[in-house]
């Protein structure tokens, strides 16, 4: 230890006694250590004013002899604690050492495994509940909350076929090539049971587990996605909020366009086109919601929150970092899942591209978009990550070919207000050359789209949807994402917008009806 980790103050990982006091009073944080991440205690120094007391030298084996025996005494499973005096300033201190255990949960013997156990929360020791102690246990096995089978529920051969024939649809419309759908696999009981989803009981009875009732959303208290906009950057005022339920790949759907509708969408006009841009970068945000999920304590009473505010995305999800897990490892790439049974099914369901590219692939996207570093924080029952926004106006932003994408900010503000100012002039003369043919068909959409107060242009994406929509008017949304070779959450967004603004609707069933398109002139032609 240093002078520098003692001038820094208590946290999460460090707590000061001016005195040794009542053995159980700090047994209590040596029991909470073990059960967290490790940490250390230090007599001899005051907490509030970080002054180094010391402990008498004449006292100073006898203390440590007397801390060795009461941790051995008073906790279990057993704790093996790193005890040694280090001086400061002339004065000694005693360190007591404790690294995260490896059979959880520890708890005081007198109190017992229901009354005895500890945790450290945001800096403070507070007494589990039951719940937090079943959790250390499942994860001190080696096993997760989400595969423990549930006894008194039965599950029929229909309702597995269900859930097969409905993950490998979900499986089959991610895919973005003819290629990777032809190599998805159709899923089988088989697959279910080694995944942990369902489970076999002893008596050769197939029983589903925690993760068959999320998965699906029947587990209501538990599978919720709460989402919310708000005004200012604090919780004063609800602009607007949701709660989502039902299947949690559903959620997570909901979830990811919740946010799109919410931020900010800006263009980058290349030639006649529009190329439509949001503030943050999507397939981070969609990213961010499956690994809340994937890492979601489903034993805390609280659920996953998204929650906008004017300055910033901000993603919590309850249980906090796995054991051995810290913000710097995962910034490297480092992954350690909690629900193992639901990051398989996510995995097979292509919404999880890679274990451990996620955080690193997210850096590098806020660094393209001009953004501010992600921020990560650690409370220990919860894990929160804020995405802050550009503060640049980006809903009339124009760029160059030599641009990139991403809207800027950060740094040189004259600069940058400079460069977009330059290069929308660049971009307004290049619109200025263009054919007459193309001022025509710009004149045509305003006319007819005045009357109904959208937005005078079609942007690239738009024309694309159009001109598949006549062609094929019976296509499904899959199919156009096929032909485009997009995601369908991309063509789900875009036609979407073309209904909202009255330029298409849809008649009839998502997979029996048609598009009807609703603009005479068929401009986009042109």
């Amino acid at each position: 230890m240093t002078i520098e980790e003692i001038l820094h103050g208590e946290n999460q990982y460090v707590e000061f006694k001016e005195t040794r006091p009542e053995a159980k009073k700090y047994m209590k944080t040596i029991v909470a250590f073990a059960n967290g991440k490790g940490g250390r205690l230090v007599f001899g120094v005051e907490d509030e004013t970080r002054k180094i007391i010391g402990v008498p030298e004449e006292k100073l084996f006898s203390e440590i002899d007397a801390i060795t025996n009461a941790i051995s005494d008073m906790c279990k499973p057993m704790i093996v604690p790193d005890i040694y005096p280090q001086t400061f300033e002339g004065k000694t201190v005693i360190v007591i050492e404790i690294i995260a255990g490896k059979k959880r949960p520890y708890y005081l013997t007198a109190d017992g495994l229901t009354n005895g156990v500890y945790i450290r929360v945001a800096g403070t020791t507070r007494h589990a509940d039951q719940d937090t102690t079943r959790e250390l246990y499942y994860d001190s096995e080696g096993r997760s909350y989400d595969t423990m089978m549930v006894p008194e529920e039965d599950i029929t051969e229909d309702e597995i076929a269900d859930l097969c024939k409905q993950m490998e649809k979900v499986a089959i419309s991610n895919c973005i090539s003819e290629s990777q759908r032809r190599k998805v696999k159709k899923l089988s009981k088989n697959n279910l049971l080694n995944w942990g989803i369902i489970s076999e009981d002893g008596r050769g009875r197939i029983k589903p587990t925690n993760a068959y009732n999320y998965l699906l959303g029947k587990d209501v208290f538990h599978s919720v996605i709460q989402c919310g906009v708000f005004k200012g950057t604090s919780r004063a005022i609800f602009l607007d909020k949701k709660e989502y339920t039902g299947p949690l790949w559903q959620q997570v759907e909901d979830a990811h366009q919740f946010v799109l509708r919410n931020i900010r969408l800006g263009a980058k006009i290349k030639g006649v086109y529009r190329q439509d841009i949001f503030e943050l970068p999507p397939d981070s945000i969609r990213e961010l919601i499956v690994n809340a999920v994937m890492n979601y304590s489903f034993l805390q009473s609280s659920n996953v929150q998204i929650n906008l505010f004017d300055d910033r995305l901000e993603i919590t999800t309850p249980g906090g970092l796995m054991p051995g897990v810290t913000i710097s490892k995962m910034k490297e790439g480092y992954s350690q899942i909690r629900n193992k049974a639901l990051a398989s099914a996510f995995s097979y369901m292509k919404l999880i591209e890679g274990w451990g590219t996620g955080i690193p692939r997210l850096f590098e996207e806020m660094r393209k978009y001009g953004l501010q570093e992600p921020e990560f924080i650690d409370w220990e029952d919860a894990l929160r990550i804020n995405l802050y926004r550009s503060s640049t106006d980006l809903l009339v932003t124009a760029a160059t070919d030599k641009e990139t994408n991403a809207p800027q900010t950060g740094g040189n503000t004259t600069q940058a207000t400079q460069d977009t100012t330059q290069a929308t002039q660049d971009t307004a003369q290049a619109l200025k050359n263009t054919t007459q043919a193309t001022q025509d068909t710009a004149q045509a959409l305003k006319n007819t789209t005045q009357d109904r107060g959208e937005e005078s242009n079609l942007t690239k994406e738009d024309i694309s949807i159009l001109r598949i929509l006549e062609e094929h008017p019976k296509f499904t949304q899959r199919e156009i994402a096929d032909i485009l070779h997009w995601k369908l959450d991309r063509v789900k967004y875009y036609t979407t917008k073309l209904k909202k603004n009255h330029l298409i609707e849809r008649i009839g069933t998502s997979q029996k009806g048609c598009w009807k398109i609703l603009v005479e002139d068929k401009i986009w032609q042109n």
